[in-house]
């Protein structure tokens, strides 16, 4: 018999040097996970939250650059919104020099110029999310179920929190009443602005600014600079983007950047968009209901909706 029948056998490859056995079995696989697909630290992250205690509904596949882009796109997209409503206006033979003389219609085409470029915004979000990071839209945005399990308890507390709001900011407003009328008024003068004003108000409005404040901005903002600053920084803009609207209202401009801030809480603590939607809608409805009770009289309360 030769010596080859009893070799030993031959001993098992070492595993390569990047292999760690314990920290394979300590972190979950994460295939199939849009947030991690590209295997990257997440950009712009803060140096108090680690890529291992980062909270799931801040694990977003975008940052700032991509929050850059959609700025671009909202700037350019009412640009190309106005130059589309101009260009059918003129199609159809309607004079713009004589609508400037009607009020009330050139709000329901700025009402309807804003629900186009919404829907625009929406649509690029839409596309964003299955074309570049092949992941669910609404999910991947923040939209998930309030307490799952707990059944309508949280949408109807988180409703009554909205109405509540409204009705601290319509208290707190007569304290510092605005010596003119605010640019938001003259937007509700007609019978047909104001109904239009408050559909968008209640049923548009409070989906498109959720899912682009609280949905891509917010978590972008939590990351980088922590939850606390995130939730500021995130209420912050809220209220000054619709500084135009509430021009000359100085005190009704704060006050929107604290129902911002109070908005932004909401969506931190549940960890889901539904939650700041749920008190937005609210909030945006109480005013609404009054001004049906008042004979549609809107424009006493257009300084609240947003």
């Amino acid at each position: 018999m030769s010596t080859d029948d009893h070799a030993l056998p031959p001993e098992p490859p070492e595993p390569p040097e990047s292999f760690e056995p314990e920290r394979a079995a300590a972190e979950p696989a994460t295939m199939g996970d849009p947030f991690h697909s590209s295997g990257a630290q997440p950009a712009g992250e803060s140096p108090h939250i680690t890529r291992r205690t980062l909270p799931d509904d801040l694990r977003v596949p975008w940052d700032w650059i991509d929050i850059g882009l959609l700025v671009a796109l909202v700037i350019g997209g009412s640009a190309v919104v106005g130059l589309i409503i101009a260009m059918a206006l003129r199609l159809s033979g309607v004079s713009i020099a004589a609508l400037r003389k009607s009020p009330g219609t050139m709000s329901v085409l700025a009402i309807v110029a804003q629900m186009l470029l919404d829907l625009g915004v929406l649509a690029y979000l839409a596309a964003q999310m299955r074309l570049r990071f092949h992941s669910p839209f609404w999910r991947t945005i923040g939209w998930r179920p309030i307490g799952t399990g707990s059944g309508a308890f949280p949408y109807v507390a988180l409703s009554f929190g909205g109405f509540a709001l409204a009705m601290v900011v319509a208290v707190a407003e007569t304290l510092f009443p605005p010596k003119h009328p605010l640019p938001i008024q003259s937007m509700t003068q007609s019978p047909h602005a104001a109904l239009l004003f408050m559909l968008t108000a209640v049923l548009v409005a409070p989906v498109v600014e959720e899912t682009i404040f609280r949905g891509y901005l917010y978590p972008v903002a939590a990351r980088s600079f922590g939850i606390g600053m995130g939730i500021i920084l995130t209420g912050t803009i809220f209220g000054l983007l619709h500084a135009r609207q509430l021009w000359g209202g100085w005190w009704q401009i704060a006050l929107l950047v604290v129902v911002g801030i109070v908005f932004t809480v909401a969506r931190a603590a549940t960890r889901t968009v539904a939650a700041s939607y749920v008190l937005h809608a609210s909030y945006n409805a109480l005013p609404v209901i009054a001004a049906l009770l008042s004979s549609l009289k809107l424009r006493h309360f257009a300084p609240l909706l947003r």
